[in-house]
């Protein structure tokens, strides 16, 4: 057996976390494992690699979460096991080994959490008219090849489509900066990323301090009653700062 890697928190103490269930199920606690006043939360586990499945994601996520109630964490990268052998020792090695990182890290990360904000447009064919409206160039194009065969507008249909998406991302990135400016104002940090469907407008984290998190959801909701009707907003946490730390652990370097 090896053990699986959660999270480092700053700890001295050897914890047994009983109300929460290991990764892969196996038998005894989420635990630490202590060095120089760091901590490692780890399980016992085989040796193997996990799949990125709903349920390994969501064990891994639940751990950290309970954690999270009591202390500061940095998580570290899914999936990372400490290899058979001396597990334990290897961890205590990891943790000397990069305690100067960890520690400013957790300095950091002292009384902040993570906010995630998703926005996006409820109906994207009111988008798509209001491109056309405020386009004078996709409109005149639109109308000249409707009612045509479309073997004879193919290179039109293709130079439409290609204008109505540059002008769906302008307005996606107006519409996002609007959306985020108030947040931004309340947050430590914040990051982008990727939007991963068309009439998706904002797909952002914050770290924020947990003082701040009761005006933060003002703020949201300030969002949601102004353009509520336009957008829908998907607001979670606080959660781990998944997006403003992720331990990746290389064995090799020890």
């Amino acid at each position: 057996m090896g053990k699986y890697l959660y999270c480092v928190i700053r700890c001295s103490e050897d914890l047994a976390f009983e109300d929460v269930a290991p990764m892969g199920s196996v038998k005894g606690p989420v635990h630490t494992v202590c060095c120089d006043g760091l901590a490692m939360v780890a399980s016992d586990s085989p040796v193997k690699e996990y799949e990125n499945t709903r349920v390994n994601m969501l064990a891994h996520e639940h751990v950290l979460e309970k954690v999270m109630r009591e202390y500061s964490t940095l998580p570290v990268r899914f999936g990372t096991v400490a290899d058979a052998g001396s597990p334990t020792e290897a961890i205590r090695s990891l943790l000397r080994r990069r305690s100067q990182e960890f520690g400013q890290l957790l300095t950091d990360m002292e009384g902040k959490v993570e906010l995630g904000l998703k926005a996006l447009w409820s109906d994207e064919e009111l988008i798509f008219e209001e491109i056309v409206a405020q386009n004078e160039s996709i409109r005149r194009l639109r109308n000249s090849i409707a009612g045509k065969p479309p073997q004879a507008t193919h290179f039109d249909r293709v130079r439409l489509g290609e204008m109505v998406k540059q002008a769906l991302e302008r307005k996606r990135v107006e519409e996002a900066a609007a959306i985020l400016a108030p947040l931004r104002q309340l947050a430590h940090r914040t990051v982008e990323n990727r939007v991963v469907l068309d009439r998706m407008v904002v797909n952002a984290a914050f770290l924020a301090e947990k003082r701040d998190e009761q005006e933060f959801d003002q703020a949201v909701n300030k969002l949601d009653e102004r353009l509520g009707t336009r957008i829908t907003f998907k607001y979670v946490g606080p959660v781990p700062p998944y997006n403003f730390v992720n331990i990746v652990v290389n064995w090799q370097e020890a």
